[in-house]
Order: structure tokens, then C-alpha cells, then sequence
């Protein structure tokens, strides 16, 4: 499945695009899924928790993909 994410300033953190997606109930939930590498950005695993995702980026998380695109 693939959700898509409109980015209305420059860029939306890692942890809040979890949250906001819903694919985490928590900041907590968000923050120790990134710590333990299961949370990709563009291919690659991502440990920064409030990394700087901007439009164009792709996260990859339990199976699902979330797209962010500028509003």
C-alpha cells in the first residue's frame, strides 16, 4: 500500500511523518522503530530520528510506503 504526505514548509521530520501517517500511535512508538533500523528513507536505513525529509523522498515502513510531496 502507499500513502502520500503533502509537505506544506521545506520539509517534515522522520518521527512525525510516522506519527502523522499513523503508522505509529506515538512519538515513542516512532522514535524506537527508527533507532532499531526498521524505518527506511530512499533505500537506506535511517537512525536519525527527526531527519529532514523533503518532497521527492520515499519511507519505507512495515510494509507500507509513504511518499512525500509538496502541497
Amino acid at each position: 500500500m502507499s500513502i502520500t504526505v503533502e509537505v506544506r514548509g521545506e520539509y517534515i521530520q522522520l518521527d512525525q511523518l510516522l506519527k502523522t501517517t499513523g503508522l505509529c500511535h506515538s512519538g515513542g512508538q516512532a522514535h524506537s522503530e527508527i533507532d532499531a533500523g526498521r524505518v527506511l528513507v530512499d533505500g537506506q536505513v535511517e537512525t536519525r530520528k527527526r531527519a529532514k525529509l523533503r518532497p521527492g523522498q520515499q519511507v519505507v515502513y512495515a510494509g507500507e510506503t509513504v511518499s512525500v510531496v509538496s502541497s
